[in-house]
């Protein structure tokens, strides 16, 4: 077998008879197209792909650990939006919650946490949810379709700010009986979703409940869509402006004041996440949706209370371990404060601790499942104990072990009375003083960067430290604090000792003598190590600025690390001469703090006038030297005037940071001065050149991305252009994120009180609220599933004037709007009612009003309200009452600008009559009151109903309110005079916020009133319709001259015809019938009236079929109209059983009639 050898495959005699054909270049049909319209059409696409990617670049304000997402479950009653929710909370939580109360937060991933929101079914909520949801679940009942809650809410989203992530998802497909009807449910369901928000718009199916939740399957694959969605688009309003979500309040009036007066205003306590932009850290203006606009009076950051595990992984990293794939059991985290969770539930000022198979208080029960409030009972029962003390021992704290047994031999701590200590924030000098101990910075700062890290290893304790830093802070023998001095100074410092000394050396210097030991010499060790503080601090200068008891110049040496020449001798002077007066005027004006300081201008201006002092000065600047970093020339260097000048405080600061370099060659140059040559121009152009290099130098210095970049040396090597198809995108992008470094790390060398009252309380953070002057009634009517949100406003937000915007009245609304009428607006974060006034633009002239909005087109809209920046949606209402069956939303559109006066014209039409004629002019009557008014309109243009125009001329003097007007031409007495003017008109200054967490009555229209007190409209007399009568004019006849009509041509004579006085022929002949022309017509009589009678029998006998036809028909309809109400009833008895809500599930509220 192993020498076998294998026939070869033959080749068939085709294979060798053909022959390929050299192809010596590609050949062009070969990837042609066939229809040119398609490769037009393909093109096209591409670039619509490829432009959809570009957008306006906006400022990414998420930081490192972002606030958790809101993820808003909203839908009609009945849909399933509750039972949802449980089981999202089981999937990841593991944990069953029966009453699923208020915002929700959750660990779903080591860096990512959601916060769950059920909406509930009013307006109200609805049109906030809209303003801060970040992930929108639409819940559809599948068997009915969409309701008008769904489209409602839809339509808020796209006019106040479509979030990037909307998902529908679609119950209660288990009544569906056939695959085919759901499978054309599906289908027809989501091509609507389509149409209502984009193509492609995720949809998720729920089929049935099983035990209370949807099947965990389905839930899984939602829950896995929410957990690996990427940050959308910000929002405009969102990204500028701070808010929050309150998910727990509290409140903290003082007990004495709800005594004197139940009524009184409340002071509450409100805690959420930070979301958007930073809070101001003090006189935050905020409004709450429902409750009005308030200060914010004290506010602070709270450790959170869901963390995510990223903070730990970091740490485990550091420590070298193996960080973990996935969330353990314990890290699955949940924060839950309103809703009912393990018995325990937070609601306002008390928590209400309940179980459904009652309490077990027994504490030494065992075996007994107690829930987290239960638990709290049982634990507050005990006896009285130290803090930390249990029955093992005593446990200090979580992660530590516990103490049972103090050993003899174990430090007991000090062993004499613990004295005052005095310490210098202020970083003073004084010796008479006692530094803080936290001053005390062992080992070297020089190397040590300006900018403070979290964890500065100076700051740690001796045991922490390096060898070398052991050694040589050998001398100091205390400790980090006064209890530590036994252990730490005996184990840490002693035992580390190159002498090896035993511990008992140690543990006899923690008697007296070891207690006094490092007291010795403080104040020399104190003054040595002070000495080596780090100067030019930013943290120090922001304190020392601040410091009023030290003078401007105290605080500069102080920055600078300097020690002042003359120090007085404390320890001589009394204690009441402590505070004295300088006695020389010299240092007494040194030490004022002056606008300008004193300088002696003569030795300025001829100091400035020599050209090495300002070669000198230039050279000072941080970019000044960038050619001599490089191998370029030198500069001139900075002279003995420059160096010993100590006038400008702010030169000195600089002064020794290039002092090293520059002291050298300054003193060569003043001990050799050497005359320069007279410029020539080659030494022009060189200095011209050197000027460019330095500005490129200096450009590459600020940027260094800019031109000393790859891609940058590659355009100007090839010659491409500045900026490609794609380049100027990502150059946009990244300038913003270059700001946001530089922004981040100037933040980042201020601590954390500098920090915050600069930056404010940053976005992610979780935050107290402390809110004063709050209704009592937010407190009494408080109902936890209404969500509450407190959003920041602005400076000018929180001003009021009139606001133009772009109006459209909604196309499922019924009724067009009228102007006047009260309108709720939802315009940024407020939510409040006003009297727009409708307008259009007249020619680009003037603002026309309009008593009616247009019926399918844009118009503009003035009120009063709260100046917003332009461009925001805003959506219009005008009720919250789901008694309205129709479509609540009125109104949509845009704000166009702000203004504190408005222009509009209303048209207003005068009428007067004619009473005498003179020729072109005539006295006018019933048109004006007063000779006043007539004055204000002198020179008006006026018109007659035929079409004549005129003018008013002037008042007549006797008949008040007549004038003289002149026309074109001649008019008539019957003719109707009218004046076309303009009348401005001002909307009402009509501002009613919509608090309805306190309780709210909007303003009604006049109708409404009526029709609530059952009131009669009034009927005015004038107002009423009744016939017209017009009486019949009667015209003289046209009259001629006969001396004009004898003059007149032939053609134009007038030829009047006189009347006939006798008959004429045609008036006087009769007619006489004879022969067979009479028996003619005799006959033809006959026949006429034969064949009526035969019509009309004939017309009889059908009416006669037709009733009978009638009566079947009747008969017919009624048994069919029968039968269609038997189908009807039974289907709708049919249908009510399947929609009847399980009781076992956990479904939602009723369904609405």
């Amino acid at each position: 077998m192993d020498g076998q050898i294998n026939k070869p495959h033959r080749t068939s005699k085709k294979a060798k008879e053909k022959k390929k054909q050299p192809h010596s270049e590609p050949n062009p049909k070969a990837f042609a197209y066939s229809n040119p319209g398609k490769l037009a059409k393909q093109a096209a696409r591409s670039h619509d792909i490829k432009e959809k990617r570009l957008h306006v670049p906006l400022v990414d304000r998420l930081p490192e650990d972002p606030p958790p997402r809101l993820v808003t479950i909203v839908g009609p009653p009945g849909v399933g939006k509750t039972t949802l929710l449980k089981s999202l909370i089981r999937r990841y939580a593991k944990e069953t919650i029966s009453d699923p109360v208020g915002p929700i937060t959750i660990v779903t991933s080591k860096k990512q946490r959601l916060t769950f929101l059920e909406c509930p079914n009013e307006l109200e909520a609805m049109v906030d949810i809209a303003k801060v949801a970040d992930i929108v679940l639409l819940m559809i009942d599948g068997n009915y379709g969409f309701e008008m809650e769904t489209m409602e809410f839809l339509n808020v989203l796209a006019a106040t700010g479509m979030p990037g992530n909307v998902f529908g998802v679609l119950t209660h497909l288990d009544l569906f009986h056939k695959p085919q009807a759901l499978k054309d449910a599906k289908k027809r369901l989501k091509h609507r979703l389509w149409s209502e928000l984009y193509n492609g718009a995720h949809l998720f199916f729920l089929s049935g409940v099983l035990n209370g939740r949807y099947p965990d399957r389905e839930i899984h694959n939602l829950s896995r869509f929410l957990s690996v969605m990427k940050n959308p688009r910000p929002l405009v309003w969102r990204n500028t402006h701070p808010y929050t979500v309150i998910d727990n309040y509290r409140d903290i009036t003082h007990p004495t004041k709800i005594e004197e007066d139940d009524k009184c205003d409340r002071t509450i306590e409100l805690s959420g996440y930070l979301r958007g932009t930073n809070f101001a850290a003090e006189g935050q203006r905020v409004h709450i949706p429902g409750l009005g606009d308030y200060t914010i009076s004290a506010m602070e950051t709270l450790p959170d209370p869901c963390p995510t595990p990223a903070m730990e992984q970091a740490l485990a990293k550091v420590e070298g371990k193996t960080g973990r794939r996935r969330l353990d059991e314990k890290d699955k985290k949940m924060y839950a404060p309103m809703a009912d969770r393990s018995g325990l539930k937070i609601t306002g000022d008390h928590i209400v601790i309940t179980r459904e198979k009652g309490f077990t208080f027994d504490k030494s029960a065992e075996g007994v499942e107690r829930g987290e409030g239960e638990q709290l009972i049982i634990d507050l029962q005990g006896e009285r104990r130290l803090l930390g003390q249990t029955d093992q021992g005593v446990k200090l704290f979580a992660s530590g072990e516990q103490i049972t047994q103090v050993p003899e031999e174990a430090d007991t701590g000090r062993k004499t009375q613990r004295k005052a200590r005095f310490a210098d924030r202020g970083g003073s000098d004084g010796e008479g003083e006692l530094p803080e101990d936290e001053g005390f910075v062992s080992g070297d700062d020089e190397e040590g960067s300006d900018v403070e890290t979290e964890f500065n290893e100076q700051k740690l304790g001796k045991i922490f430290r390096k060898k070398a830093d052991k050694v040589e802070d050998e001398e100091v023998a205390f400790a980090d604090s006064d209890s530590d001095l036994g252990s730490l100074s005996s184990g840490g410092e002693e035992g580390s000792d190159e002498d090896g000394e035993d511990d008992e050396d140690g543990e006899s210097s923690d008697g007296e003598g070891g207690a006094t030991k490092w007291k010795e010499n403080m104040m020399d060790r104190a003054k040595r190590l002070h000495e080596k503080r780090r100067p030019y601090r930013a943290v120090d200068l922001a304190r020392f600025m601040y410091d009023t008891t030290i003078s401007p110049k105290e605080a500069l040496l102080k920055w600078r690390g300097e020690e002042e020449e003359k120090e007085e001798d404390i320890e001589q002077e009394e204690e009441d001469t402590f505070f004295k007066r300088a006695a020389n005027g010299l240092d007494e004006d040194v030490g004022e703090d002056r606008a300008i300081p004193r300088f002696n201008y003569e030795e300025l201006s001829a100091k400035w006038s020599r050209q090495d002092a300002v070669e000198a000065l230039r050279s000072r600047f941080a970019t000044a030297n960038l050619v001599d970093e490089e191998g370029g020339e030198d500069d001139d260097d900075m002279g003995d005037d420059m160096g010993d000048d100590d006038d400008d405080e702010g030169d000195g600061a600089f002064e020794d940071l290039e002092a090293d370099g520059n002291d050298g060659a300054g003193e060569e140059s003043d001990a050799e001065p050497v005359a320069e040559p007279e410029a020539s121009l080659e030494a022009e152009r060189e200095k011209n050149a050197r000027r460019k290099e330095e500005l490129k130098l200096r450009f590459e210095e600020e940027d260094r991305e800019g031109f000393k970049n790859d891609r940058a040396i590659a355009r100007r090597e090839g010659g491409e252009e500045e900026f490609g198809e794609d380049d100027w995108y990502e150059a946009q992008k990244a300038v913003l994120q270059k700001q946001l470094d530089i922004n981040r790390s100037e933040f980042e060398n201020l601590d954390e009180t500098q920090r915050t009252s600069v930056e404010g309380f940053k976005t992610g953070k979780y935050a107290r609220l402390v809110i004063e002057g709050v209704p009592t009634e937010f407190v009494t009517m408080f109902r936890p599933r209404m969500p509450i949100i407190v959003g920041g406003l602005s400076a000018t937000e929180d001003r009021f004037g009139f606001v133009q915007v772009r109006i459209k009245r909604h196309r499922w609304h019924k009724k067009i709007l009228k102007t006047g009428d009260p309108l709720i607006f939802s315009l940024g974060w407020r939510r409040f009612q006003s009297m727009p006034v409708y307008s259009i633009s007249d020619s680009r002239t003037r603002n026309r009003m309009l008593k009616y909005t247009p019926e399918h087109m844009h118009c503009f809209g003035t009120f009063y309200g709260p100046l917003v920046a332009p461009n925001t949606g805003f959506v219009c209402l005008q009720s919250f009452s789901s008694a309205n069956p129709g479509f609540r939303i009125s109104a949509t559109g845009t704000v166009l600008s702000v203004d504190e006066s408005t222009e509009i014209v209303k048209k207003l039409k005068l009428t007067g009559t004619p009473y005498k004629i003179f020729k072109n002019t005539a006295f006018i009557k019933d048109m004006f009151n007063s000779a006043l008014e007539i004055a204000k309109f002198e020179g008006a243009a006026i018109k007659t109903v035929s079409g004549v125009r005129g003018q008013i001329k002037r008042a007549l003097a006797k008949p008040d309110g007549h004038f003289r007007a002149t026309f074109e031409d001649k008019i008539l007495l019957s003719d109707i005079v009218f004046l076309r003017a303009w009348y401005p008109i001002k909307p009402h200054r009509f501002y009613n916020p919509v608090t309805n967490l306190v309780g709210w009555q909007g303003m009604r229209l006049t109708g409404q009133i009526r029709r609530d007190n059952e009131l009669d409209t009034p009927m005015l007399k004038n107002s009423q319709y009744r016939k017209i009568e017009r009486p019949t004019r009667r015209f003289n006849p046209l009259r001629v001259p006969r001396a004009l009509a004898a003059s007149l041509p032939f053609k134009s004579q007038i030829i009047q015809t006189k009347p006939q006085t006798r008959e004429t022929y045609l008036q006087k002949r009769a007619v006489v019938v004879k022969g067979e022309e009479k028996k003619a017509r005799d006959l033809m009589q006959k026949l006429t009236t034969i064949r009526k009678e035969v019509v009309e029998k004939r017309r009889v006998k059908k009416e006669e079929k037709r009733v009978e036809y009638r009566k079947k028909q009747a008969d017919i309809e009624a048994r069919l109209e029968n039968k269609e109400k038997r189908e009807n009833k039974a289907y709708w008895e049919r249908e009510g059983k399947k929609r009847k809500p399980d009781s076992s599930g956990g479904g939602g509220g009723k369904r609405r009639k």
